[in-house]
């Protein structure tokens, strides 16, 4: 396994500005930008890196020597910054250097276009007294795709930091999970935020996003809500540990209580979200994502916590109760199948993911739409691996032969906003966050379904 880890630049003078940076070097990155820098280095203490690469441009670059210095420092060793061109931000030369607010006003249809359909965005521009045509997003796709066709190869096996941009860094993610450009504003990346990424071989060989935009370690619980923000943030939380995860026996629809960790794992993502202004509530009807919903709206009194029969675990049918090993005995090849075309398996007496997905996806745009009705702001969701993963697909516009590019650990946290309600584009603005039970890595035992 190959673990690139991705962590986008400090806070610079033109974030403050709110300013478009794209490819000008101008900006440089704000005392609080260095301050976070360092958090970084910090929080990344307990990983050898055998590579470091960075955008060439100086707002990444200073983020990348700051936490190589600091890995230096605690580890009295550190791979050398490496600077590669494959990570210069998106290139926007009409806009560049000008506030959003400008760009607004000179551009309307085409920040209209940047947000409905950012892959459709064209900008015509004079090379060498010709003009020609630039698509920002899809060209900033194709330079992401180029640097993993040549840095992966070279790393096999091996742990790499990569220090980029905002957009770089959507398209870093976006390109490895085969996510289409038009979802280019569908993922977030904080100043600072932290996404890890395992691949199993090359680009197109496997690989899953095992958490996105930590943004824990620089002091913020989660990624923050934009001041206009209008819409409706979902916390996604996957229920604690249960005695058959651990024993990684298949449990589907079969109602196993969480045990010791679990409840333990429940109570930290409680202590983790209590400061966390949470509205309403919501939990898969099953006994084990119902108690991690109570133990973490504990810290939450008058919230009622409502059981949706839509978000249950997959039906595993014939599996269920089984260990792998018994399951490969009696159902030989299937096991195989299900961990690689995953939307192709039909379990014995059980569901299909398509079947997961009409269900969870139902339950959850009513969640939204209900949310939204009653004006209400931030909800907890629990509920189940197969559940999860198969509601991040349909976030992020995938099929469900995706499901197993996202990690989703026992007590995890993962964030959904809404900003421009039901038919507008959803972001995924944190994934996986286990912070709370153990550093930037995941350490749970998700084991089986």
């Amino acid at each position: 396994m190959t673990r690139i880890i991705i962590v986008r630049h400090g806070q610079s003078t033109y974030n403050t500005e709110r300013r478009i940076q794209g490819r000008a070097d101008v900006s440089t990155l704000t005392d609080r930008g260095r301050s976070d820098a360092s958090k970084v280095g910090k929080a990344l203490t307990n990983i050898s890196f055998n590579a470091i690469y960075s955008s060439p441009l100086q707002r990444a670059k200073q983020t990348a020597e700051i936490i190589h210095s600091e890995l230096a420092v605690q580890t009295g060793h550190s791979a050398q910054v490496q600077t590669s061109d494959l990570l210069l931000e998106i290139d926007l030369p009409l806009w560049e250097k000008m506030l959003t607010s400008e760009v607004k006003q000179k551009f309307p249809e085409d920040y209209r276009l940047w947000h409905e359909k950012p892959h459709e965005l064209q900008m015509l521009v004079n090379e060498n007294g010709v003009a020609r045509e630039h698509f920002p997003v899809l060209s900033l796709y194709a330079q992401a795709q180029q640097f993993w066709q040549e840095i992966l190869p070279r790393h096999r096996g091996e742990t790499i930091l990569i220090v980029g941009h905002n957009g770089i860094n959507r398209a870093l993610i976006s390109t490895a999970l085969a996510i289409h450009p038009s979802r280019y504003h569908c993922i977030q990346q904080s100043n600072c935020g932290i996404t890890v990424l395992n691949f199993a071989g090359v680009l197109g060989e496997g690989v899953q996003l095992e958490s996105m935009n930590q943004t824990q370690h620089i002091g913020e619980t989660l990624p923050s809500l934009r001041p206009d923000h209008q819409g409706v943030r979902l916390l996604l939380v996957r229920h604690g540990e249960t005695e058959w995860n651990r024993q990684t026996r298949f449990q589907g629809q079969i109602d196993v209580p969480l045990n010791d960790n679990g409840r333990q794992q429940a109570q930290k993502a409680g202590l983790f979200l209590q400061d966390v202004a949470i509205d309403f509530a919501v939990s898969s009807s099953m006994q084990r994502p119902k108690e991690t919903a109570e133990l973490i709206l504990q810290h939450h009194p008058g919230i009622n916590l409502e059981l949706q029969d839509g978000l249950r675990e997959i039906s595993h049918g014939l599996w269920e109760g089984k260990l792998e090993v018994e399951i490969e005995q009696e159902f030989p090849g299937e096991l195989h199948r299900w961990r690689t075309t995953p939307g192709d398996v039909q379990m014995p007496e059980g569901e299909n993911l398509q079947q997961v997905w009409e269900r969870s996806v139902a339950a959850w745009q009513n969640i939204v739409q209900t949310a939204l009705d009653n004006q209400r702001q931030i909800g907890l969701i629990v509920a189940h691996d197969a559940t999860n993963k198969t509601l991040l697909c349909h976030i992020l516009g995938l099929p469900t032969d995706n499901f197993w590019n996202f990690r989703q650990g026992n007590g995890a946290v993962s964030v959904i906003d809404y900003p421009s309600g039901l038919n507008g584009v959803p972001v995924l603005q944190a994934m996986n966050i286990t912070t709370h039970l153990g550093g930037v890595l995941d350490k749970t035992a998700a084991g089986a379904l």
